[in-house]
């Protein structure tokens, strides 16, 4: 009884601010809910013009291109730095403290900043490309995919990755988490016990050999966490693409349109909250079913014993 009493505070939190509204958007989405209140039921009518409409799979297609990308250029930048801090280098606190001071940076002012860095005309990334004799680019006015610039031929959609506008709000994604993703690795690499290293010592190992058989092993629940909680921010991207895109956001032809943005501009910009609700429940679902994939396919490569 008493665990469920220091339990109920968190437990109501959850209910009201998770449970409820889910449970709350599956019944609008079977209305015609607008800006005057319930005109309606119209059952599955919502779902249906969903699956049929053009724009929710183009935002459903360039919210897994972000994903993506972003998932494992995060995971992998963060795992190198985190490796690299690790080696009991001087001043390990302040590094700590200086990556992870854009993760508790207001994501609106981080947009600001890097939408300048992005600016065709003024922009720092230009600069540093004209630097090196190379031509400026419109990071985030360039519809065509991050491929068919790099091989200057017109690809296939598969084939051509996201827009160079899109990508340009991945390296964002990716700098901005790269603090708590460091944290979390060094914490991981911390606690491997130092045993394993002497005995790969002992055995030849060499240095790519003891990363495989030995770090990566012992590192499998903590990447496992962090792929898993990167997946889902990842799928949940929003404020970057409302501040830095367009006018009007989404743009440019669309290519940065995301599954929340979507969402946003269906339910409280054009006011078809039925419609909007139908559109949450069903990335709710892809949101759950992705994450069951990755816990069924990935756990089984999770050890914690070499």
């Amino acid at each position: 009884m008493y665990p469920l009493i220091l339990l109920s505070p968190a437990l109501a939190i959850l209910l009201i601010f998770k449970v409820f509204p889910i449970i709350y958007a599956f019944r609008l989405s079977f209305y015609d809910w607008g800006i005057a209140g319930e005109r309606g039921f119209v059952g599955f009518l919502n779902y249906v013009y969903l699956f049929k409409d053009p724009f929710f799979w183009q935002s459903l297609w360039n919210t897994f291109m972000y994903a993506l990308f972003a998932v494992p250029l995060g995971i992998i930048i963060s795992l190198i730095i985190a490796s690299l801090l690790n080696r009991g280098i001087r001043g390990l606190g302040f590094f700590r403290t200086a990556y992870f001071l854009p993760v508790i940076t207001s994501i609106v002012a981080v947009s600001v900043v890097w939408k300048w860095l992005y600016n065709p005309q003024r922009g720092l990334f230009n600069y540093l490309l004209t630097l090196l004799g190379m031509s400026p680019l419109k990071w985030l006015e360039e519809p065509r995919g991050i491929f068919e610039l790099l091989t200057g031929h017109s690809l296939p959609m598969l084939l051509k990755g996201p827009s160079l506008a899109l990508f340009s709000l991945v390296l964002l994604s990716v700098w901005k988490s790269l603090g708590y993703n460091i944290v979390i690795f060094l914490a991981g690499l911390k606690n491997i016990p130092n045993v394993y290293y002497e005995a790969a010592k002992i055995d030849g190992a060499g240095p790519i050999s003891t990363l495989f058989n030995v770090t990566l092993p012992l590192l499998s629940p903590t990447t496992f966490y962090v792929a898993i909680m990167t997946t889902i921010t990842s799928f949940q991207v929003f404020a970057p693409v409302w501040l830095m895109t367009g006018p009007p956001p989404g743009g440019p032809l669309g290519t940065t349109s995301v599954i929340v943005y979507y969402l946003f501009q269906k339910g409280y910009e054009e006011y078809q909250v039925g419609y909007g609700s139908a559109i949450a429940f069903v990335f709710f679902i892809l949101i759950l079913i992705i994450t069951v994939i990755q816990k069924t396919v990935l756990e089984k490569r999770v050890y914690y014993e070499v």
